[in-house]
């Protein structure tokens, strides 16, 4: 069987759409067209219903897929390994929470380019364990970085390879940083949290609404500076990590209202898939930067 006809239904698996298709893997629409028809003549089986909307999986196509990625990563291990002694080469992708991704992965791939100069690497970004499984299970990441107390998500293994320092940020001599006021002083004031399905953040809503009385004020968005932005205007608190505003903590501008446990930095990969050479590299030394604790500078 001729796996470029594996790869073809992969992609199209994944896109749902000959024209993105073809445009991914450098073809002709009509040479994506005929390779499906050719593999579903060869399996005798229909892969796709081809709707107005797109190209759908069948049942018998979704039950073939991870079979057919296993052929792929089987033939991709045999091509690394037949070049196992040169220098490590390729492609990373790397998906990670928003605090990771603009506060520490930056300087950590810098450091990394520079020892790994064959290996070109990519950041993607993903919110919770259950959008990295997809990205990891259709092949758009080769391993994702979060910050997550617990996971557990069919068919993806986690390892714990660091730790995130949280803390209640308010703006500069905020009365709760100044008097220390018990927990339930918290429902009295207004909170900005970033989007459900960030965990510490739904863990802190959960909490905030168990509080006695009315439940507190609070507003969710999908990016970390928006937060940090209304915080630092005195329109209330957040729950942050420290390295997302830790220039503000050190300039007086944001002081620290009430400390929190620290979070795990959990590592994520598919069971299934097999991660190259340069994607094994970038795991091992990512994890021994996060335990040494990031570079800084």
């Amino acid at each position: 069987m001729d796996t470029r006809l594996l790869r073809t239904f992969a992609v199209l698996a994944r896109t749902g759409n000959f024209t993105v298709t073809a445009a991914e893997l450098h073809l002709a629409q009509s040479t994506v067209t005929v390779q499906i028809r050719s593999l579903e003549k060869d399996l005798r089986v229909q892969l796709f219903d081809r709707l107005p909307s797109g190209a759908v999986l069948t049942d018998t196509g979704a039950r073939l897929l991870q079979r057919a990625q296993d052929v792929l990563d089987a033939e991709d291990r045999l091509r690394h390994e037949a070049h196992s002694v040169g220098p490590i080469e390729g492609s990373v992708t790397i998906g990670a929470s928003e605090s990771l991704c603009a506060y520490r992965l930056p300087l950590a791939v810098a450091a990394l380019s520079r020892t790994l100069p064959n290996v070109e690497l990519h950041m993607r970004a993903v919110v919770t364990p259950l959008e990295a499984a997809e990205q990891l299970k259709a092949g758009r990441i080769d391993f994702a970085l979060l910050l997550e107390s617990h996971i557990e998500v069919p068919h993806v293994e986690a390892e714990v390879i660091g730790h995130e320092s949280l803390s209640l940020v308010a703006v500069a001599g905020h009365l709760l940083a100044r008097s220390g006021a018990p927990w339930e002083r918290l429902a009295e004031e207004t909170f900005f949290l970033l989007e459900e399905g960030c965990s510490y953040s739904d863990a802190f809503a959960r909490q905030l609404l168990a509080l006695p009385g009315k439940p507190p004020r609070m507003t969710r968005f999908g990016s970390i500076e928006a937060v940090r932005a209304c915080v630092a205007a005195g329109l209330g608190l957040a729950l942050l990590p420290v390295v997302s505003v830790k220039a503000d903590l050190a300039s007086g501008r944001l002081c620290a209202a009430q400390s929190f446990p620290d979070i795990p930095v959990q590592m994520l990969r598919h069971r299934s898939r097999w991660p190259t050479p340069a994607a094994q590299t970038v795991m091992a030394r990512l994890s021994r930067l996060a335990a040494d604790g990031w570079p800084d500078e």
